[in-house]
């Protein structure tokens, strides 16, 4: 191995070592909102400070680190501007991740990748062990935290709802139900005028009286066991011709394929903080053929990352 191989190996892993305190970087530029007085303009570190209400000097340190990550530019003589990258982050963007980037850098959701060894070998969520209670039930005692969740789940739901009408003809189909609608996203996107919103509890029953249901970024909250409970009411509520529609993103057979580790890291923030798993191809096929259904399609839907999966009752 020659020398410019080990420093290039070397900076790698020294860029990943500080991985956590670069995100940690975006989470301050998020939180004192850093990128919206920047806006398409470029402006002096103590108007930056003036606006944000921060010292000049620590301020200035700031913009420098977010420079070197590639979220700013330094125009010299002390002024800074965004790069396409950290204009992403200002507030109330068309689809800005600024509130995905504040959830996933929250200290809530932090604390517990720090014992992500534990995560591994255990046999439940570190975030349980962090916080005492499941994700989903502290999410009921912090309003807050559960409404930026929500509207950073609603970004990536945007993505799909406007792929899905060209990917697939859901005029077949006389009733369709959207198990697990989260804020409703996915019915606010040109349909809420035709929808009836029910109650209930997927591990209890669904209702009937549908042609196709479909559950988005239902099943990887799951591990298998809870996943097979929501598929069995999936198959007693669809009729023998009906359609189940599963939205959640597919992991490739070979990490070679995978455009990005973010689905490798996603797969680990499950057993981390809320318990299921991200799937393969093949093992959504072994979960669904052992749930009466038959995976007919995989159809990519970017640029969402999600892909819909078609399954016919068996």
């Amino acid at each position: 191995m020659g020398q410019d191989t080990i420093t290039e190996a070397r900076r790698a892993l020294m860029n990943m070592i500080f991985g956590s305190m670069a995100s940690q970087v975006v989470s301050a530029c998020v939180r004192l909102g850093v990128a919206d007085p920047l806006g398409e303009a470029e402006l002096c570190t103590p108007e930056v400070a003036s606006t944000c209400g921060t010292p000049v000097g620590t301020t200035r340190r700031l913009l420098r680190a977010a420079t070197a990550l590639g979220l700013a530019v330094d125009r010299g003589g002390d002024r800074f501007a965004l790069t396409p990258m950290g204009a992403m982050l200002r507030s109330g963007g068309e689809g800005s991740p600024h509130t995905f980037a504040r959830v996933f850098t929250d200290p809530v959701m932090v604390r517990p990748w720090h014992r992500l060894d534990e995560a591994v070998i255990g046999d439940r969520t570190t975030f349980e062990d962090e916080f005492g209670v499941p994700f989903f039930d502290h999410l009921k005692t912090a309003p807050d935290l559960a409404a930026a969740f929500n509207a950073a789940m609603s970004q990536g739901t945007h993505l799909a709802a406007a792929a899905l009408p060209e990917a697939y003809d859901f005029g077949r189909f006389g009733a369709v139900m959207d198990v697990g609608g989260g804020d409703g996203t996915l019915r606010a996107t040109g349909v809420a005028s035709r929808c009836a919103v029910r109650t209930g509890d997927f591990f209890t029953s669904f209702p009937g009286g549908v042609d196709a249901i479909l559950l988005k970024s239902v099943l990887h909250d799951w591990d298998d066991e809870r996943a097979t409970t929501i598929l069995g009411h999936c198959r007693q509520a669809l009729p023998d011709h009906g359609r189940l529609l599963v939205v959640e993103p597919v992991l490739p057979e070979a990490v070679a394929d995978a455009l990005s580790p973010v689905v490798y890291l996603s797969d680990l923030n499950m057993p981390v903080n809320v318990g299921g798993r991200e799937r393969t191809r093949a093992e959504f096929e072994t979960l669904l053929s052992g749930n009466g259904f038959t995976v007919d399609d995989v159809i990519p839907l970017p640029p969402s990352g999600f892909c819909l999966i078609e399954a016919t009752c068996s």
